[in-house]
């Protein structure tokens, strides 16, 4: 998956803004490369999960489709823990077409990464952010 600086720093904002709740979003694009992101609101409001309001989702997917993208990544934060998969993150994995992204603020260094994960096996898929 390919981020442009912007987008990899937009996400980052909005993760440390929502802190210490989970903030999650969609990244859109073609072919690998995110050429938009979407905030979403975390309706659990919690530090440990996020979930997203299907009405919102909704409206998103179909943005997305009026725009001639399609959704490539859905990215959340951890607050508090490593830019890995939890428990909770696998068990929840429900699409094998996008890349899970990670963000975390832990010791508030921000580290990103990607994973592909499928009917529970994980495969770390590779973040490369554009103007580094």
């Amino acid at each position: 998956m390919i981020l442009s600086r912007d987008i990899f720093e937009s996400i980052f904002e909005q993760a440390e803004r929502e802190a210490p709740v989970e903030a999650c979003g969609y990244c859109a694009g073609t072919e690998g490369r995110v050429v938009k992101h979407y905030p979403m609101i975390n309706v659990e409001g919690r530090d440990d999960h996020f979930s997203i309001d299907p009405k919102e989702q909704f409206a998103v997917y179909k943005a997305v489709r009026e725009e001639g993208f399609q959704i490539i990544g859905v990215y959340h934060s951890h607050p508090a823990s490593p830019a890995r998969p939890s428990a909770e993150d696998i068990k929840l994995a429900y699409d094998p077409t996008v890349v899970y992204v990670i963000v975390s603020l832990m010791d508030r260094i921000n580290t990103i990464r990607g994973f592909r994960i499928v009917k529970g096996r994980i495969e770390e898929e590779p973040v490369i952010i554009e103007g580094s």
